[in-house]
């Protein structure tokens, strides 16, 4: 990564112009009241308008009163693929905010803090420290009764001028933030910024940078989308064909829910905000027997709560999505914080044999496409398809080009015509295939929807052989969309020494990671896993062609020193080789977690004689 201050850079400029820099990292640290997550979207989508990549991380206290919070923002001209692990700058607005972050700024950067506020406890020569009257600049910009309110927009100001952000367009992003409040609020918000930008020139002299020039977007192709991961899943089930659905309140779940709510009447659908968990799959479960594919979700607890409903979803073999926004837990857990703890309880949860479809999308692009195949699976496989995204996805913001709408946007007619004498919806030779309720049956003889194991017809039995039958039924029609889903994404070597697998929001650390332990000189590769329940046919000759099977996923490694998912893969091709790298502290992976994590699985094994002391001691410094 190139930073602001870098060697790279110390030449790039002449006295009193910009230096120029093609990679930052930003960390805003305070309090949730003091909207500094605001900051870091409007920095996001100024990225995004600009043509820049960028992604976001934040975290928010999971109490009602609040606490403190951070924002970081990555942006820059080549290809971001995480929020990075170190800042180059870091904003603190509190003491405690300069206490629990300062850690995170790497040597050389920059610390911008609010002087009104935090004293440091000695000059640090590590970091270039600016104060900053924050709270005094923005009550006199603002005046009145707003006291401090706006900090977060005067600090933006401040950022706008340091890195030569385009004002103009900025200052439209505040408009459009505040545009549906009193004209007070906008007019105080643009004094706040106002304020922030003409802070005395001459304490930023050193502290001047401009991205480097990227091609515009009526040059580079498609126009830029700037979104959040829980928005790009909604839209996603709207492209789908989505129109009708069902939810209760839970974080990190509810903005799906809220986005829904507003966007399916536009489209002729509706959303139901149910009293319970419970109520809400049964409602979502009503509006797919209807004939319109419907989608409800929650998070971890929720889903908890869903499993009855869900088993009989599966039985009925009713078309259904069901997202689950992951978080930390058991029960309550940290509902603000990412885990990917729920993978078990997708694909293995509720009683009996209740196969079904789980889908982890990789990054917020992902999130919208994802939304799609899921709806596409679920129709043309008649079952429950659940789509396991988490909080790191869903409040990230990145940018993505613009989906081709027009090509991808499905249909949403009922089929109500007349079924043929030999209709059966449960037929054992094929998959599932429900007459709506109104459509008129040929033979005269009306199918029944059950819970109960059923014959072709869905009527109720209780013979041995065919629920025998039937619950091949809905084994193999599992086994028949394995065989048509494509390879996982593999980058680097197609064989070596490691392999690094992921799932779910890892994959951008992991493609990282790989850079630097190729770069260490270990022969690697990095394969993801979007298809989690069936899982691709093919793995199990991918690991063979390495000596190591690395799997690093966000949840713990139990009783028996194995992730979720390494579990499932060591289960299923009986590979010895499959370790994990496993961690539950709430944050998302660092690139330098998953480095360390596979550098020490190469040196405790011992894997190659080739493998030298330099580079063990290379992956472990990185």
């Amino acid at each position: 990564m190139v930073s602001p201050n870098s060697p790279e850079q110390s030449g790039s400029s002449t006295a009193g112009q910009p230096r120029s820099l093609s990679d930052v990292v930003i960390r805003l640290a305070g309090n949730s009241q003091d909207g500094i997550q605001s900051i870091g979207g409007f920095l996001a989508r100024l990225a995004g308008r600009s043509d820049q990549e960028v992604m976001t991380y934040m975290t928010i206290p999971s109490t009602i009163s609040g606490g403190p919070s951070i924002f970081q923002v990555r942006m820059g001209n080549g290809e971001v693929l995480s929020a990075g692990d170190r800042a180059d700058m870091l904003v603190v607005f509190y003491q405690h905010s300069y206490e629990a972050h300062i850690g995170s700024l790497r040597p050389g950067g920059v610390l911008i803090y609010d002087s009104d506020h935090v004293k440091l406890p000695a000059e640090d020569n590590r970091f270039t420290s600016v104060a900053v009257p924050i709270t005094t600049g923005t009550v006199e910009s603002v005046g009145g009764t707003s006291k401090d309110k706006g900090k977060n927009i005067y600090v933006l100001g401040l950022l706008a001028r340091i890195f030569d952000l385009d004002v103009a367009k900025l200052a439209a992003l505040v408009k459009e933030r505040f545009g549906g409040k009193n004209e007070d609020v906008v007019r105080n918000a643009m004094l706040a910024f106002d304020a922030g930008y003409a802070w005395p020139q001459n304490n930023l002299s050193d502290l001047f940078y401009r991205f480097e020039a990227v091609a515009q977007a009526g040059a580079s192709g498609r126009p830029q989308v700037t979104i959040d991961g829980n928005t790009a899943l909604a839209y996603g089930l709207l492209a789908g064909g989505v129109r009708h659905g069902a939810g209760y309140p839970i974080t990190p779940w509810s903005s799906i829910m809220e986005t829904l709510r507003s966007e399916l009447p536009k489209y002729g659908g509706v959303f139901v905000q149910c009293e319970d968990e419970i109520a809400a799959i049964s409602t979502a479960i009503g509006f797919s027997y209807t004939g319109q594919l419907a989608i409800t979700g929650s998070s971890g607890p929720g889903l908890s709560l869903k499993m009855e409903a869900l088993g009989w979803a599966t039985m009925a073999e009713m078309p259904l999505i069901v997202v689950n926004v992951q978080r930390g837990g058991p029960s309550t857990g940290m509902p603000t914080n990412v885990e990917q703890s729920d993978l078990m309880q997708a694909i293995y949860g509720s009683h009996g044999d209740t196969p079904r479809v789980v889908l982890a999308p990789k990054n917020v692009e992902d999130c919208f496409y994802i939304a799609i195949e899921a709806a596409r699976i679920a129709r043309e496989y008649s079952t429950p398809v659940i789509i396991l995204t988490d909080q790191g996805l869903s409040s990230r913001i990145e940018v993505f080009s613009e989906p081709e709408l027009a090509a991808l946007m499905v249909g949403t007619k009922i089929d109500l015509a007349e079924r043929p004498a030999s209709f059966k919806p449960y037929p054992l030779d094929a998959i599932t295939r429900h007459a709506p309720p109104g459509s008129r049956m040929g033979s005269g003889k009306y199918p029944t929807v059950t819970g109960l194991e059923h014959d072709e017809f869905g009527h109720p039995t209780g013979s041995p052989a065919l629920h025998q039958k039937m619950t091949t039924k809905r084994r193999e029609k599992f086994k028949a969309l394995a065989a048509t889903l494509p390879a996982p994404e593999l980058t680097g070597d197609e064989s070596g020494e490691v392999l690094l697998v992921t799932w779910g929001s890892s994959w951008g650390p992991a493609r990282e990671a790989l850079g630097r332990i190729t770069k260490a000189g270990v022969k690697a590769g990095h394969l993801h896993i979007r298809h989690i329940h069936p899982l691709p046919l093919g793995l199990d000759k991918t690991f063979a062609k390495y000596h190591r099977v690395v799997v690093a996923e966000l949840n713990d490694e139990g009783m028996y020193g194995y992730g979720q998912l390494t579990m499932m893969l060591r289960a299923a091709y009986a590979n010895p080789a499959i370790v994990s790298v496993t961690k539950t502290d709430g944050l998302t992976f660092k690139v330098s977690e998953i480095v360390a994590g596979v550098a020490g699985h190469i040196e405790s094994q011992a894997l190659d004689s080739t493998l030298g002391t330099a580079r063990q001691s290379a992956l472990a410094t990185k």
